[in-house]
């Protein structure tokens, strides 16, 4: 059963405007230190927090706090799983938050799609329940 569904379109070069303005201090409040480092490492490095940063603004709706209630910038971390796939891992009150909406025996799980195409950087974000195994 889905829980919750969100989707955010971010403008590139209004992330890499804040990047170049305010530098550290927005990089460190919003992003993790994983997402930090796979950053950095890319060409397109604006892009690659664009689409980050949209996939935590998606996740916050999915979640349907958006970002208040405990749910704060860097608990939500966007992550690849072992084959490549993204997911968004979640800690503090984002992942309190996760265990509030899901049913009891059922297990969430949180799926994203992430995609940019300059200037815009997109990102959906599914999460569901399946039910916890006997």
């Amino acid at each position: 059963m889905i829980l919750g569904i969100g989707s955010d379109l971010v403008d590139i070069r209004r992330i890499e405007k804040t990047i170049e303005t305010y530098g550290e201090r927005f990089l460190a409040r919003i992003f993790t230190s994983v997402e930090r480092e796979k950053s950095e490492k890319r060409a397109q490095r604006a892009a690659s927090y664009a689409k980050r940063f949209a996939a935590k603004e998606a996740c916050a709706k999915a979640l349907g706090t958006g970002l208040r209630r405990g749910v704060f910038w860097r608990d939500m971390g966007v992550v690849n799983l072992p084959g490549g796939k993204p997911t968004v891992q979640l800690t503090g009150g984002a992942l309190r938050r996760l265990h509030e909406i899901t049913p009891a025996g059922f297990d969430a799980i949180v799926d994203l799609s992430i995609t940019d195409d300059f200037p815009l950087a997109q990102a959906i974000v599914i999460i569901s329940a399946v039910p916890r195994p006997s």
